[in-house]
C-alpha cells in the first residue's frame, strides 16, 4: 500500500525567488533592491538566480509579468462577473478601488518600475506590454458597450485609471477609488449613444 502524501509541495527555487522579488521589489523599487537580499530573502543560492534567470534585469522582468498576469486575473474576474456592457467598463474600476484597499499597496509597481528603468530595457518592455493591455481592454470592452469612438473613450479611461492609482498612492487615500469610479461614469455616459 502507497502513502499518500498530504503535504504541499515545496515551493521551487524559481517560485521562492519570485515571491522574494514580488514582496521585496513591490514595497522598496526595483532599484534599490540588491540581489543579496533577494537570494537570502527566498533562501536560495546565488548560483540559482542565475541559472533561473540570468540576472536582475531578467528577474525584474518575471516579477512584472507575474504582476501582469495576477492583475489581468483580478481586472477580468470584475469584468465578467458585470451584468451589462456599461458595467464591464465600471467594473474595471471597482476591481481597481479594491487594490486600494489593500494594507500593502504601494502604487502601481509598473509605473514605479518603469520610472526606474533604461529606455529599451526588458522593464520598459514589461511595463508598455501591460499598459497596452490594459489600453486594449478599455477599447474593447468600450466598443461592446457601443462607443462611437472607442479608442477615445478608452484613452481618457486609461488616463483615469493610471490618474487613481497615483492619486491613491500619493494621497495615501484609498477612497479615490470611487471619485475614480464616479468620473469615469461620467465619461462613459457622455460617450455611449442615449438609450431609449
Amino acid at each position: 500500500m502507497t502513502k499518500t502524501s498530504t503535504a504541499a509541495k515545496a515551493p521551487t527555487a524559481r517560485e521562492r525567488l519570485l515571491s522574494a522579488a514580488n514582496e521585496l521589489f513591490y514595497a522598496e523599487g526595483v532599484q534599490t533592491v540588491g540581489i543579496d537580499r533577494i537570494i537570502e530573502h527566498a533562501g536560495v543560492a546565488k548560483a540559482s538566480l542565475y541559472n533561473t534567470f540570468g540576472g536582475k534585469e531578467q528577474l525584474i522582468r518575471a516579477y512584472l509579468d507575474s504582476r501582469h498576469a495576477k492583475l489581468t486575473e483580478r481586472l477580468l474576474r470584475g469584468v465578467d462577473g458585470a451584468d451589462n456592457p456599461r458595467d464591464r467598463l465600471l467594473a474595471v474600476f471597482d476591481a481597481q478601488a479594491e487594490l486600494f484597499t489593500e494594507q500593502d499597496y504601494h502604487g502601481c509597481a509598473f509605473v514605479a518600475a518603469s520610472a526606474e528603468a533604461k529606455h529599451g530595457s526588458a522593464i520598459e518592455e514589461a511595463s508598455d506590454a501591460y499598459r497596452a493591455w490594459v489600453r486594449a481592454l478599455f477599447t474593447d470592452l468600450a466598443r461592446d458597450a457601443g462607443a462611437p469612438d472607442p479608442e477615445t473613450l478608452a484613452r481618457r479611461l486609461h488616463l483615469l485609471y493610471d490618474g487613481g492609482g497615483v492619486s491613491a498612492r500619493m494621497d495615501r487615500d484609498p477612497s479615490v477609488g470611487a471619485v475614480a469610479r464616479e468620473a469615469a461614469a461620467v465619461l462613459i455616459d457622455a460617450a455611449l449613444p442615449a438609450r431609449s
